[in-house]
């Protein structure tokens, strides 16, 4: 009897050390991967956060964890450096950076915003209802701005006398307060962050908002991409293509139900007004995440003979040293087919 209680005991014990082996190798088996936002916690940040509260990274092996950032400019560097493996930025500084960096090929591989949120924001009252009204005014645009990135291809594209513009080098922080106090006649930004952080302001109603988006007025540029980290793309294919594939069903579930994806960003930004950020969101889907083209082609790829003329565009205002390809900046090896994306 004896013994038959010792092997139960032994038996037991066995198991239970199964089970914590087969659990740390569950453990062992998720790829840590940190990924880099280009601004804050808010509303269109909601596909990364829906994925991770959804489970669909953790599916693909990948325990991800989500930063914010300085900018869709200046965070290509963290990308570029390894700091961060993937991040979120524009594809536009993308290929300038290229340019500059020719011997570190970071690339796009999942597109975000298939038609950039770049927008000129100013009030009723200053009448800039066209790209030339701005001739005279105070544009008042940070420096690490995606949407300033643009300036000058807008200029040319519309053919605005620069030399008439006074563009003032202001904070992110101070951008909407100085539009809404009148110490500056216009913004550059992102036309869901300035429009929504405008209404914040004391005074400024959404009916005295002007939002000029550059896309309608003839820039044919994407927008924001995921991106990778060249060493860590070649060193770890399988979890590049997990995150994009957990990523686009985040984006799936956030188009389907933005009302339930805002919380998994409320969640992460108690300070945030949902009300606020459920708009912002609700605007970028409809602006930059769901286009006729995402519609027919599905979510995430790009047409790469529009981010050819994407580049001779960039091309008009600077002076490349070894012009990059569209195939040096995007690839959709890690795509999952096309019935897969569909919105």
């Amino acid at each position: 009897m004896g013994s038959i209680m010792r092997l139960t005991k032994i038996g037991t014990a066995l198991g239970a050390a199964a089970l914590m082996l087969a659990a740390t190798s569950g453990a062992e088996a998720q790829t840590a991967l940190k990924f880099a936002l280009d601004w804050k916690f808010e509303g269109p940040s909601a596909p990364y956060f829906v994925a991770i509260d959804k489970g669909y990274y953790k599916a693909e092996g990948l325990d991800v964890t989500i930063d914010t950032g300085p900018g869709s400019v200046a965070g290509i560097a963290r990308v570029a450096a390894g700091t961060y493996p993937m991040g979120f930025f524009d594809i536009n500084s993308l290929v300038k950076f290229q340019d500059q960096n020719p011997d570190n090929k970071v690339k796009a591989v999942l597109m975000m915003y298939d038609r950039p949120p770049f927008a000129i924001v100013s009030l009723a009252k200053t009448k800039i209802d066209r790209p030339k009204d701005l001739e005279g005014k105070v544009l008042g645009a940070p420096a690490p701005d995606g949407a300033f990135a643009q300036w000058k291809a807008f200029v040319k594209q519309n053919g605005i006398d620069a030399s008439k513009v006074t563009i003032n080098n202001i904070g992110f922080p101070v951008r909407e307060p100085m539009l809404a106090s009148g110490e500056v006649q216009a913004i550059t930004g992102f036309s869901f962050s300035s429009y929504f952080n405008l209404l914040q302001q004391k005074g400024v109603a959404a009916k005295d908002i002007k939002v000029m988006l550059m896309s309608d007025h003839g820039l044919v540029l994407y927008g924001n991409a995921v991106m990778v980290n060249p060493d860590y793309a070649k060193a770890n294919p399988k979890a590049v293509a997990g995150f994009v594939r957990a990523t686009i069903k985040g984006v799936q579930d956030t188009v389907k139900s933005p009302e339930t994806a805002i919380k998994s960003v409320m969640k992460r930004n108690e300070t945030g007004d949902e009300k606020i950020e459920l708009e912002r969101l609700k605007m970028s889907l409809r602006d930059n995440f769901v286009t006729p083209w995402v519609k027919t082609n599905g979510f995430g790829g790009v047409d790469m003979k529009r981010m050819e003329a994407s580049i001779d565009q960039i091309a008009l205002t600077y002076d490349f040293k070894a012009r990059p390809k569209a195939g040096d900046v995007f690839t959709s090896e890690y795509l999952p087919p096309a019935a897969e994306r569909k919105l």
